[in-house]
């Protein structure tokens, strides 16, 4: 598909990201109605509000600075606050706009839903709709940090918990998105001209996503156990704005978290050691399938699609600790939800690692790339 005939459902997509969010952040408010508690109960509620918080304009009460105390400057230092945190959510809002066209501009243009794509399209950019999600929230999360008036405090361990705030809304409502996109697209590409999939050596294929899966597991097997990651999180130090950058470096760095069966059952230390094996299986099998389905395997599309995979692994792992978890009966069904979504960050650091990887293995094992459809190049 051209860029030109990608670009339609991609702006679609984008916009209806944009208002899903910022709709699901304007009802969060409903949330503190007094009826609420008799839907839902009191851990459901605190659950559902931290998840559409960071999509609310409505600041959490207490979270900023009140400025000066009492007298004119305290309305004048709330009011400076209360405006940096709206153009911290404008700056989200706009930014998750931005970042989730130009990802599914790509992943429309590199596998259009034509000749059997449309199931990896759609789950394409489903995967990537909490990547922008994150995306936005890491560069707005500066001016929501100093809003709080008090931006110069362990300055880093704050922005990774501005990072880390999505929660599972982005990924309920990267569904909704993804399934209009595709919708769009496949309206979009009727007229075009078709692109038949790839020939790819099957070795080739197998070896590529072996050497992408190994840049993966060197985050769920290395830097996730136990060990290394108390090392990651307190050997680097600093001063100033900088310091404590530990959080941070997890955030970005680990996908998982594990350590050797000391306590506890052996036979749930491996239920939940399959939970990270799980993660690197659909990554190799989504990478073994990612160079036919593109219509060019580039170093672009590849880092986009081994995200993608990347994020897909992660979701698989975390629906496979809902189905073994047993906390709902004491926080109730909302909980079950409340890691669906997390480690996005590490997925983007990995993934584009890895598509790359995986790309230079392709072309080295034999891999051959087809040219660009007539028509398509210069548009």
């Amino acid at each position: 598909m051209t860029y030109r005939r990608a670009v339609i459902p991609a702006l679609v997509g984008g916009l209806l990201i944009t208002l899903l969010l910022w709709w699901a952040g304007a009802s969060e408010q409903a949330l503190h109605l007094r009826g609420t508690s008799s839907v839902f109960d009191v851990e459901s509620v605190t659950e559902l509000r931290r998840w559409l918080a960071p999509w609310s304009y409505d600041p959490p009460t207490g979270s900023l600075s009140d400025g000066a105390a009492g007298g004119d400057a305290a309305s004048t230092g709330g009011t400076r606050y209360s405006d940096l945190y709206s153009t911290a959510l404008q700056i989200r809002f706009v930014a998750v706009f931005v970042f989730f066209v130009a990802g599914a501009l790509l992943l429309v243009h590199r596998i259009p839903p034509t000749q059997g794509r449309t199931p990896a399209t759609l789950l394409a950019v489903w995967a990537w709709a909490p990547v922008a999600a994150t995306l936005a929230l890491t560069v707005s999360a500066p001016w929501l940090i100093v809003s709080r008036g008090h931006g110069s405090y362990r300055f880093l361990p704050q922005l990774a918990g501005a990072i880390a705030s999505s929660g599972p809304v982005t990924v309920f409502v990267g569904l909704l998105t993804a399934l209009a996109t595709v919708l769009v697209a496949r309206i979009t590409a009727k007229d075009a001209e078709p692109q038949p999939r790839q020939s790819v050596p099957p070795r080739a294929a197998r070896l590529a996503a072996s050497v992408g899966t190994a840049v993966v597991a060197l985050s769920v097997v290395i830097l996730s156990y136990q060990s290394v990651a108390a090392w990651i999180q307190t050997s680097f130090g600093g001063g100033g704005l900088l310091s404590e950058p530990g959080d941070l470096l997890r955030q970005w760095l680990l996908l998982g978290a594990w350590t050797d069966p000391a306590t506890g059952p052996l036979g749930d230390w491996l239920l939940y050691r399959a939970a990270d094996a799980l993660v690197l299986v659909v990554v190799w099998w989504a990478l073994r399938l990612l160079p036919g389905l593109l219509t060019r395997t580039t170093v672009p599309a590849m880092a986009v699609g081994a995200i993608c995979a990347t994020v897909w692994g992660l979701l698989a792992s975390q629906v496979l600790h809902m189905a073994i978890d047993d906390t709902v009966d004491v926080w109730g069904p909302v909980y079950l939800f409340s890691k669906l979504g997390t480690g996005i960050p590490a997925a983007l650091t990995f993934g584009i690692l890895a598509g790359p990887a995986a790309l230079v293995t392709l072309r080295l094992a034999g891999g051959r790339d087809t040219d660009e459809s007539p028509g398509e190049v210069g548009r």
